[in-house]
């Protein structure tokens, strides 16, 4: 198996499909931490658990999306310097985005744990769940640090065009998490605490294990002393792209969480209801979301080496491909909505059954659109313009929350509200966003 990949030349179509695959299939696997942990809880705790482990997950989003962010960021600034063959500056890189990375993840991991009841209050937790979903939030806080190490790790690999190594421990870690669940949930009764514990131990096998096979086998990334200072070229490049595409990544998911606090004052039932649609759709554009994110490092790569045609060229494969899934993936959530919905609560949970198959039925018919902006990101991100991919942020989770809050208002529309609002916003994003990838092209 080859350890790197030059994603400078050969076909695009074929490179940017190989270079996804892995992402997405390490991705699904990452998303059964938390679909093992919704099912079993459902089913063995009750609709309480449910929900509670329900709004925890927005909260552990928008945490991990600012640590994602940031070694997004850093990976596309690795593939530049890589696709331009300045290894020392790369090398530099690593040692500059791991201390950024490093000081901010210690940051947020002590202001979630002091501010964790202002968290609940913001959520709008309902009282005969909140106590499930402190202890939920307080235990999942203390993974944040192996969260952190597994994507860095990952980000390096994934900047030189290897996606594999990633998912084999992904894997790995997924298995030892849903073994856990069933554990600690079902016959010692440890209740949500036990979700939590399998979901933070098995996040530390995956990160413990990228870390030793890099450090041991990725000869790259063996730094000397002379790589261990802080250049100011490659500490603003670390800093402007990771920054920014932390930000974006944050402020995206900050705009969910608002939804969720939403949500969660139409009741029990729509927490619920949300809690399963979130875990459907984030097995639905998986594949956009992944494929934006390997389109960043193709993106990145073929600037740093200066090819501009291929780049061109990997924009046109790339919308061909998200058109195509888009509509796919569209017609297959609308058709099988209530089975879906039926795997999280039991049947004779009608109310919540029909709120769920009520969001796909509208949400789930424009997943083309999510995926034009996952690509968008990407883009730009790879370009080392992420501040265009704020803008496009802005404009989707903005006109979303307004819409959302605005329309749900209305006594007849009230759920229906905030279910319309999420594809207009990704509309509007998307129209900037071609605005914009005409002025590049």
């Amino acid at each position: 198996m080859a350890i790197t990949q030059d994603l400078t030349a050969g076909n695009e179509t074929k490179i940017m499909l190989k270079l996804t695959a892995p992402m997405i299939i390490g991705n699904l696997f990452q998303q059964l931490y938390n679909v093992a942990d919704t099912i079993i809880v459902g089913r063995f705790i009750g609709p309480n658990a449910l929900a509670a482990v329900g709004s925890s997950f927005s909260v552990m989003v928008l945490l991990n999306s600012i640590i994602l962010g940031l070694c997004m960021g850093s990976s596309a600034v690795f593939s530049i310097l890589y696709g331009a063959n300045m290894i020392d500056r790369l090398k530099n890189s690593f040692f500059v985005s791991s201390c950024l990375i490093g000081l901010l993840t210690l940051v947020i991991n002590i202001l979630a744990l002091v501010f964790i009841d202002d968290i609940l209050l913001l959520l709008n937790i309902p009282q005969e769940v909140i106590v499930d979903t402190k202890i939920y939030l307080q235990i999942i806080f203390y993974g944040i640090i192996f969260t952190s190490a597994y994507n860095y790790f990952a980000a390096i690999m994934r900047s030189m065009g290897n996606t594999m190594i990633p998912l084999i421990f992904l894997i790995i870690s997924a298995v030892v998490n849903i073994v856990l669940d069933i554990v600690f949930i079902v016959p010692f009764n440890m209740g949500v605490a036990g979700a939590a514990y399998a979901t933070i131990i098995a996040q530390a096998i995956s990160a413990i294990g990228l870390a030793v096979y890099c450090i041991k086998k990725i000869s790259i990334i063996r730094l000397k002393p002379k790589h261990l200072q802080f250049d100011m070229k490659i500490v603003k490049m670390i800093c402007n792209n990771s920054i920014l595409s932390s930000i974006q990544q944050s402020v995206m998911n900050f705009g969910i969480l608002m939804i969720q606090g939403l949500v969660n004052s139409f009741g029990v039932s729509a927490m619920a209801a949300f809690a399963a649609v979130v875990k459907i759709e984030s097995f639905a554009y998986l594949p956009e979301q992944e494929f934006g994110n390997a389109f960043s490092i193709f993106i990145a790569q073929n600037h740093g080496a200066k090819k501009e045609g291929r780049i061109r060229n990997g924009i046109r494969s790339a919308l061909k491909i998200i058109t195509i899934y888009g509509i796919t993936v569209s017609v297959l959530i609308i058709l099988l909505a209530r089975p879906l919905m039926s795997i999280f609560v039991g049947a004779k949970e009608t109310k919540i059954i029909q709120l769920g198959i009520q969001y796909l039925f509208i949400v789930a018919s424009f997943y083309t659109l999510i995926g034009y902006l996952f690509m968008f990101y990407g883009l730009f991100r790879g370009m080392g313009k992420a501040g265009i991919s704020i803008i496009l942020t802005i404009i989707s989770l903005g006109t979303r929350v307004v819409l959302a809050y605005t329309l749900s208002s209305i006594p007849s529309m009230g759920l229906l509200g905030i279910w319309w609002a999420i594809p207009i916003g990704w509309a509007l994003a998307d129209v900037m966003g071609f605005y914009k990838i005409k002025r590049i092209k």
